[in-house]
């Protein structure tokens, strides 16, 4: 994957500062510029296309919030702020992460981390060439679109894989079976269990509701699964 490029906006210098001592700990990370105010940051989005914003809200004149409705085709943020009350707005511009000052690095590195998962997801899909798989079946290599699958469960050498339509029993193993998938459209919710993300009809507890299927979700993956099933 290339270096996520990035740029710090912040009107506090020591804010300033600190986030790009983080930055540039982050080997995936490259700095592309800071900026004190959301008007230096238009200026530089006009000379040149960065993936990733670190973004205080409160600035002068106008804030974060504002300056990214303004853009036709905003790069993706991490908002970086003091104040909590913008938590929900934040996230309904599908923000990465949300940010709140003081940040420790541990905490940081937990939103940079978010970010290449991203940005590698979405490499993966553009570089997505061939959405199905052969397997055996019967006696025979049946070819499977990754569109139809709705879920899979593990039988030790053994796979079920349920379609739209029908269910298929195939020779391999889960482990193999998701070095297959692409990672973007399938997570691992349990030790038996592969779901495509956007056959999830509803959640609840720890049960995945697929039709007229229920899929458990392992209790040490919950908070990991039912982020990506939401966030997509």
């Amino acid at each position: 994957m290339n270096k996520i490029t990035c740029i710090i906006t912040d009107d506090e210098p020591f804010a300033s500062k600190g986030l790009r001592g983080y930055v540039e700990k982050i080997s995936f990370f490259e700095l592309k510029g800071i900026c004190e105010d959301a008007f230096q940051l238009d200026k530089l989005l006009e000379q040149q296309a960065v993936d990733l914003l670190f973004l205080d809200i409160q600035m002068p004149h106008i804030s974060g919030i504002e300056l990214i409705k303004t853009l036709a085709k905003p790069p993706k943020v991490i908002f970086t702020t003091a104040f909590e009350q913008y938590a929900l707005q934040g996230f309904e511009l599908d923000v990465i992460d949300y940010l709140l000052k003081p940040i420790s690095f541990n905490r940081f590195l937990k939103a940079a981390t978010k970010a290449r998962d991203y940005f590698a997801t979405r490499e993966e899909k553009n570089n997505s060439a061939i959405p199905y798989i052969f397997a055996k079946t019967n006696g025979k290599l049946e070819k499977i679109s990754f569109d139809e699958i709705l879920f899979i469960e593990g039988m030790e050498n053994y796979a079920a894989v349920y379609l739209e339509n029908k269910k298929l029993i195939i020779r391999s193993t889960i482990k193999a079976l998701l070095e297959k998938l692409p990672a973007w459209q399938f997570i691992q919710t349990h030790k038996s269990y592969i779901v495509a993300i956007t056959r999830v009809d509803s959640i609840e507890g720890n049960t995945l509701h697929i039709g007229k299927y229920q899929v458990p979700i392992s209790r040490y993956q919950r908070d990991e699964v039912i982020d990506k099933i939401i966030k997509g």
